[in-house]
């Protein structure tokens, strides 16, 4: 068995864009005309710039290999020119391809990848949503000056609209849009908004639901630390990203500091930077991002090592749905699994662009029994969504802010 092809596919994801602006997948095949599919979560560069280093990268190390040896082509792809060090883009390239070469796996052992990495031990996984504007509206241009995003009535609608479809935890991220000139101190209203944004939400949920707070990594330890305070009584489940990610000792600092668990690892790449983290003890949940981290036998190794220091798994998926494909396999055969990121319920665009869309039910996403990574990509939507635009997945404020007048409210 050796891969003989390697395509791309750089996907619209078209309005309300839940998810992300686009979606880059990669299609491997073999001299038996199998073929296997992976999504790179990568956003440094123009994607179809990102599609022509993963179609570079398959031709240097996996053209005319065998897909089983996962570790040769990571090791190989890895230290490429010489770098052997994370690096977010040669290792969102790398995820896509490692994954694509586990579902060829899965489709020649006919077994889900769950079942070759331990074996299924959860039959259901608990799923939790971000919250979205209603009616479809683009998540990236709301129409109205009140939006969920700055309006504690209409986020707590949004969060109970999330619940009546069965979610038991929703998350959001009312701490102001992220820059690259953060972190920073919050100001007495700004703690206020965030403040009013959690007592909305926990009023209307009660204790029905877990609410989940983000924040981008925007702020100081000690401004973190300020803002903890403020949201301790409404319990969060988690404290996401308080403080830039590659400061762990400044998280370590938050983490100690709060009895709300710190959550992080959607910027973390390879087992090496998440060994850090845990040794740290800067966070007791792991969100890697199986797109971006090395993909699934990494994302493995990430779990075992946050399993010896009682920390649980929480995928992060704000991307497409291979990439929560992945997620899913992992999770299910990961013990130490917590919560598992769902673009609400798989409906839409995330439905379309897949032959078969994921299983969700009461809350739960269901993995599939299906070999390999258990979707299969719709390839006629795919090409007939292609993406023609400038902008790249996700866009930081890069000016700096005048005033503070560029918080959510």
């Amino acid at each position: 068995m050796k891969i003989v092809e390697v395509e791309t596919f750089v996907v619209a994801n078209p309005p309300p864009r839940h998810g992300g602006r686009y979606f880059i997948f990669v299609k491997l095949t073999t001299d038996s005309g199998v073929s296997g599919i992976g999504e790179a979560y990568a956003a440094s560069f123009n994607p179809h710039l990102i599609a022509k280093m993963i179609e570079d990268t398959a031709d240097r190390f996996l053209i005319g290999e065998n897909p089983f040896h996962i570790e040769t082509f990571w090791r190989r792809s890895y230290g490429v020119g010489y770098t052997l060090r994370p690096d977010p883009t040669l290792c969102g390239v790398i995820s896509s391809l490692e994954m694509a070469c586990w579902d060829l796996i899965g489709k020649e052992c006919d077994k889900p990848v769950y079942e070759l990495l331990g074996g299924r031990v959860h039959e259901g996984l608990r799923a939790y949503t971000y919250l979205y504007p209603p009616d479809g509206e683009d998540t990236y241009n709301p129409s109205t000056e009140k939006h969920i995003y700055n309006d504690p009535s209409l986020a707590a609608e949004a969060a109970a609209a999330a619940v009546e479809k069965g979610f038991t935890a929703v998350k959001f991220d009312p701490a102001s849009s992220y820059s690259v000139f953060d972190g920073r101190q919050p100001t007495p209203s700004e703690l206020e908004f965030c403040e009013s944004m959690v007592k909305a939400l926990r009023e209307t949920l009660g204790t029905g639901a877990d609410i989940l707070f983000g924040t981008h990594g925007q702020f100081t330890p000690s401004g973190a630390l300020r803002l903890a305070r403020v949201l301790e009584k409404y319990d969060p489940l988690w404290f996401e990203e308080p403080v830039p990610p590659d400061d762990v000792k400044g998280m370590a600092r938050v983490a100690a500091g709060t009895s709300i668990p710190v959550a992080t690892g959607e910027r973390l790449t390879t087992v090496s930077e998440f060994s850090t983290l845990l040794e740290s003890n800067a966070a007791s949940i792991i969100q890697p991002n199986l797109g971006r981290c090395g993909g699934i036998l990494q994302g493995k190794k990430i779990a075992s090592i946050a399993e010896v220091k009682q920390a649980l798994l929480a995928p992060h998926c704000y991307c497409g749905p291979v990439v929560a494909a992945a997620n899913i396999q992992l999770a299910t055969c990961t013990p130490n699994f917590l919560i598992l990121e769902s673009i609400e319920d798989w409906s839409g665009f995330h439905a379309e662009i897949l032959e078969k869309p994921i299983e969700f039910s009461e809350g739960l996403v269901i993995p599939s029994t299906e070999p390999g990574l258990g979707v299969v990509l719709n390839e006629d939507v795919a090409k007939a969504n292609p993406w023609n635009g400038e902008e790249l997945q996700l866009t930081p404020l890069y000016d700096p802010p005048s005033g503070r007048d560029g918080f959510k409210k």
